[in-house]
């Protein structure tokens, strides 16, 4: 049953990939935003998403609860469309509406051939992070977790590998094996932080612990290499900015715990900072 479920949700998200690609960019993710505002509470509890807020800010009201849940759906629908114009933003004239501010540090990163671990959450469009590095020419490999849909899947992953990041790792041991291997290649490394893992430690984020990946924090100690963290936030609705800080190297006495508890004050400001683009509907802290 759950394979004929997950292969109608392929059909219809077909069909809306299709119209988005004839209707161009502005016209889809406007009008993918306006409908993932309304279907979004029907697949998302409203009290999760609720609680997840009031965990980070707790003096936050009602009002604006409902306001920072409603234009998360709406980022999170325009997200949804802005997967038919990867090749636009990645080879077109949507490059355009990506901004950067501090290219120098990948620069230098590039120039002396450094290896590095590229980390952020899931905010804004959070492909165009991995994107763009890659464009700056980076020798980069992204850690990825696959969709539960293996029909929907398969198109995300040639998606993804051809416009964003070629060298796309799984989570797993498999996909472990294959980035130590690019590693030893003096490839950089580009994850999200902010799911909740399995296979993670507890971790401090915002005052709660919470399941968070140590993978940043073994690369960081094993290869001794610093960690770069990106920011990236969506400006009027239709344009990006990118913000590359400046890499952070840590001792070699400092632990996987601490380094793992920095990072997450780290995501901590970016949430606060825009805490209407970040995805709230994972229950982070179960």
């Amino acid at each position: 049953m759950k394979q004929i479920k997950y292969f109608f949700q392929f059909l219809l998200i077909i069909i809306f990939f299709f119209f988005f690609k004839i209707l161009r960019f502005r016209f889809s993710s406007t009008v993918s935003g306006k409908i993932f505002e309304i279907i979004g509470p029907l697949f998302r509890s409203k009290n999760l998403i609720h609680s997840n807020i009031e965990k980070a800010i707790p003096n936050c009201d009602y009002e604006e609860l409902n306001k920072i849940t409603k234009l998360m759906w709406n980022n999170y629908g325009r997200i949804f469309a802005e997967y038919m114009f990867m090749k636009e933003f990645r080879f077109g004239k949507l490059k355009s509406q990506i901004k950067i501010e501090g290219q120098e540090i990948l620069d230098d990163i590039k120039k002396n051939n450094k290896q590095v671990v590229f980390v952020s959450g899931h905010f804004s469009n959070f492909e165009l992070m991995a994107m763009h590095l890659e464009n700056s020419g980076i020798r980069l490999s992204a850690i990825y977790r696959p969709l539960n849909n293996i029909f929907l899947n398969k198109i995300m992953e040639r998606i993804r590998k051809k416009y964003i990041c070629k060298n796309q790792i799984k989570k797993g041991i498999g996909g472990m094996k294959k980035l130590i291997s690019l590693k030893k290649n003096n490839y950089s490394t580009a994850l999200m932080i902010d799911q909740r893992v399995s296979e993670g430690i507890k971790s401090n984020f915002f005052n709660n612990e919470a399941l968070t990946t140590t993978i940043p924090a073994q690369l960081i100690k094993k290869f001794k290499i610093p960690v770069v963290p990106i920011f990236i936030e969506r400006i009027n609705n239709l344009n990006f900015k990118i913000t590359i800080n400046k890499p952070i190297t840590f001792s070699n006495e400092t632990s996987i715990k601490n380094i793992t508890d920095e990072l997450n004050q780290i995501l901590e400001e970016m949430i606060i900072n825009k805490p209407e683009q970040w995805i709230w509907s994972h229950n982070r802290w179960k």
